[in-house]
């Protein structure tokens, strides 16, 4: 009987709390660790917040002594500015040393507007008329048609001198 696994090792543990721990001892470790911490520490942060702007801006970074913040338009920006004194008595009050809070703003919205819908309105019984009309035009010209067009289109050109 053959095994898959060698006998001395255990079968790694499946689902998607291994693949997150897989994920953590490797190389991008760090990097993910630091995101997590980073998200923790905006969700504390996130009483301080001025009413409203939950939706509107996330902690981005610890830099240093300072707080960086993303808002996602100028008048979020304007109100975490404004909060800036709370928002360091409240990292201070979870054990972070920060000095100053940065605002950036955002490049682009974090949430798609949403697509406006527009109603179908059907055609009005004249635009069907006209359209019937128009299709009329331009179904393919009976035989005596497409010599009067030619006719038309050659009555001004001359025949070449010899």
């Amino acid at each position: 009987m053959s095994r898959s696994t060698p006998p001395n090792q255990a079968a790694p543990p499946a689902g998607p709390r291994a693949a997150l721990d897989t994920l953590l001892a490797g190389k991008a470790g760090g990097t993910l660790r630091r995101a997590r911490w980073l998200d923790a520490v905006d969700q504390l942060l996130r009483p301080a917040l001025p009413a409203g702007v939950n939706a509107h801006a996330r902690l981005a970074n610890l830099r240093g002594k300072t707080l960086v913040f993303i808002a996602d338009a100028p008048v979020w920006h304007a109100k975490l500015r404004l909060a800036t004194p709370e928002l360091i008595a409240a990292a201070r009050s979870i054990g972070l040393e920060v000095d100053a809070v940065t605002i950036r703003l955002a490049t682009r919205p974090w949430q798609p507007h949403p697509a406006t819908i527009t109603p179908h309105i059907p055609p009005s019984a004249a635009s069907q008329k006209g359209l019937a009309a128009a299709l009329a035009l331009l179904r393919a010209p009976a035989a005596e048609d497409a010599d009067s067009l030619h006719n038309t289109a050659t009555a001004g050109v001359r025949a070449p001198r010899s």
